[in-house]
């Protein structure tokens, strides 16, 4: 079994500037890794991921098709509608500059957006985030204390924006572990995670006490 290399980045402390110079760099780590270190990755995230409580007891899970090298939840997404989980994906709108949630089984024919990602079928409906009981995001980075890096599109934080305090969504982002940063400056526009998970381990997010590793 090949192990996933791991990335030595120091603290990240200035919030523009360098979150676009890491978000250079950690998209290229992640690109970097070879076919079988994804697999193994994927299969690792499913394992631990597939255990944990807030997968369990979750009905209506929101996932994503990877690209660019990020950490693929699709073993994880079989696992789910095997259990009869509900699962959806994200899908761009017509004008292509938000995202909206739609249902996917196994077997639903995708198609390619913009950015070269499978999306489901303009034919299928969307649903809101309210619905969703457990949302699965891919980072760029993250640190300990659940402070995200994304692509930098705001999507996913435009998307949650509508729906703070209306009911309890939980919140996790995916990432190979070395993706992680010593620190990153959170920005005003951010959407804290309540964990993070990991091929490697699981992190119980928090912004006011040091994260706990829930799962290993």
């Amino acid at each position: 079994m090949s192990a996933a290399p791991q990335a030595f980045i120091p603290a990240m402390n200035t919030p523009l500037l360098d979150r676009k110079q890491y978000r250079q760099q950690l998209r290229q780590f992640r690109r970097n890794l070879t076919p079988l270190q994804q697999t193994t990755a994927a299969r690792r995230l499913a394992w631990k991921l597939a255990r944990h409580p807030a997968f369990i007891s979750a009905k209506n899970l929101a996932l994503y098709w990877p690209s660019d090298g990020e950490i693929s939840p699709l073993p994880l997404m079989r696992i789910a509608l095997a259990r009869g989980k509900q699962c959806y994906l994200p899908r761009l709108t017509r004008q292509g500059h938000t995202m909206e949630f739609a249902a996917f089984a196994a077997g639903d024919r995708l198609h390619t957006n913009r950015f070269g990602i499978k999306q489901p079928s303009p034919c299928q409906p969307r649903i809101t985030p309210a619905a969703v009981d457990l949302m699965l995001m891919p980072l760029v980075g993250f640190d300990q204390a659940g402070n995200r890096l994304g692509m930098g599109g705001g999507f996913y934080d435009r998307v949650l924006a509508g729906y703070r305090g209306l009911r309890e969504i939980k919140l996790v982002g995916l990432a190979h572990q070395g993706q992680q940063l010593s620190r990153i400056a959170k920005c005003s526009w951010d959407v804290p995670l309540h964990l993070i998970a990991t091929d490697r381990t699981i992190l119980r997010a928090c912004q006011h006490h040091t994260p706990k590793k829930t799962l290993q």
